[in-house]
């Protein structure tokens, strides 16, 4: 066969990119994860309407970025927006504030959030952590073992708040 009809790739292709995994939990939000999860799609779409096709590293850009609303409008459609407001403290649920006392007497305070807004080191955990999963259910007093990769940590819950 002559190497003249075979089709060499030159880079001009946008690299095939896998798709974001999506959650096998349901995507319980807060109203303000979920308006973060719309404003991101907003950025995304815009961001796409400035990119131009014709050359291969804006290609590339614009195959991340479709990748990316496709996820978006994925977990947008699959959102379940748990209500805030005014609830009984009496338990932890979704949502809860709780701040907690550990073994060394030092106190944190967590919000359990939807798995897209989580960022521990802003205090917000996903429903689906450890942590959370230890936390839910329980009240004022109740001690909770949180199972970590360091060992199992008690903590003692001191406070429970649903902030608006």
């Amino acid at each position: 066969m002559s190497r003249a009809h075979v089709r060499e790739v030159d880079g001009d292709e946008p690299e095939d990119l896998p798709e974001l995994p999506l959650s096998p939990h349901p995507n319980y939000v807060t109203a303000r994860g979920l308006a973060a999860l719309q404003a991101r799609r907003e950025q995304i779409e815009a961001d796409i309407a400035t990119i131009a096709d014709d050359a291969a590293d804006r290609r590339q850009r614009r195959a991340a970025l479709d990748r990316e609303l496709r996820w978006l409008k994925a977990r947008i459609a699959a959102a379940q927006l748990v209500a805030g407001g005014a609830r009984s403290t009496a338990k932890i649920a979704f949502g809860a504030e709780v701040t907690v006392v550990d073994e060394d007497n030092s106190e944190f305070r967590y919000r359990i959030v939807g798995e897209d807004e989580a960022d521990p080191e802003a205090g917000l955990i996903s429903w689906t952590s450890p942590l959370a999963r230890a936390l839910i259910g329980l009240k004022i007093g109740d001690i909770a073992v949180w199972p970590r990769p360091a060992g199992d940590c008690e903590v003692e819950i001191i406070a429970i708040a649903y902030p608006a």
